[in-house]
C-alpha cells in the first residue's frame, strides 16, 4: 500500500515544535531526505564573521565549473545579506564533533557579535575570495555568487548558486576514503521524519556516511 501525500497540508501532521509548519513544508518531514550539513562563512556589513550552519544544498558541474546549490537559504539572515553585497561566500566541513560549537553559532548570532568566537573556530582568511574560512574544516570550498532565485516567490528562501573558484583540503583527508567518510568525516542531516500513519513528529538526526559497497 501507499500513502499518498499532496501539496495541501495534511491537518492530522503535528508539529514537533510551534512554529515548524511556518518555517518548513510538511514535504520536508514526508520525504526525511538526508543532506549534508556545513558552514557557509561571510563577512558582516560591520566587519565581524558570520557562520551559517547549513544544509538543503547539493554540489556538482560539468568540466567547465563546479557548483554549490543552496536551496533553503533564508532572506532575512546576515547570510544573505552578507552574500548578496560581497558576491561570495566560502562553504567549510566539519566532522560531528563540531556539531555543538556549531550550533553555538545559531545561538549567538547577533550582528555585532563574532561567531567565530561563538564557535570556538579559527579563522583564516580566504585564497581568491573575500570571506573568512574555519581552519578546523576538513575541506573548504570558496565560492563567487552565480545566481539567486526565490522559488517560490513568497520572498521567504532562496536558492542561492556559487561557483567554485578554490577548493582547501586537510592533507589528512586527502587519500580517497580516509577519514572523510565515518565519524571525522562528512555529517549529515536528517529532517525529522514524520509518522505518515499517525501524523507524530519526530527529532531530526545528524548521522555520518558509511560506504557500504564500492561501485
Amino acid at each position: 500500500m501507499k500513502i499518498e501525500i499532496g501539496k495541501e497540508f495534511p491537518e492530522y501532521f503535528k508539529p514537533l515544535y510551534p512554529e515548524e509548519f511556518e518555517l518548513f513544508s510538511h514535504f520536508e518531514v514526508t520525504a526525511g531526505i538526508p543532506t549534508v550539513l556545513f558552514a557557509v562563512t561571510t563577512w558582516k556589513e560591520n566587519g565581524q564573521p558570520n557562520v551559517c550552519f547549513h544544509a538543503w544544498s547539493c554540489f556538482h558541474g560539468d568540466k567547465t565549473a563546479f557548483f554549490a546549490v543552496m536551496g533553503n537559504l533564508y532572506q532575512h539572515t546576515h547570510t544573505y545579506a552578507n552574500i548578496q553585497r560581497e558576491k561570495c561566500f566560502c562553504i567549510n566541513f566539519l566532522p560531528i564533533s563540531c556539531y555543538d560549537r556549531l550550533v553555538e553559532t545559531i545561538h549567538h548570532n547577533d550582528f555585532e557579535e563574532d561567531e567565530f568566537r561563538a564557535g570556538d573556530f579559527t579563522l583564516t582568511e580566504a585564497k581568491e575570495i573575500h570571506a573568512p574560512k574555519i581552519e578546523e574544516a576538513f575541506l573548504s570550498l570558496e565560492c563567487t555568487l552565480r545566481s539567486v532565485e526565490d522559488l517560490s516567490g513568497a520572498g521567504i528562501t532562496a536558492m542561492v548558486t556559487g561557483q567554485v573558484v578554490h577548493a582547501t583540503v586537510d592533507e589528512a583527508y586527502a587519500k580517497g576514503y580516509e577519514n572523510r567518510y565515518g565519524e571525522d568525516g562528512y555529517m549529515l542531516l536528517v529532517p525529522a521524519p514524520q509518522n505518515l500513519i499517525t501524523g507524530e513528529p519526530a527529532q531530526s538526526g545528524i548521522s555520518t556516511v558509511e560506504i557500504q559497497r564500492l561501485d
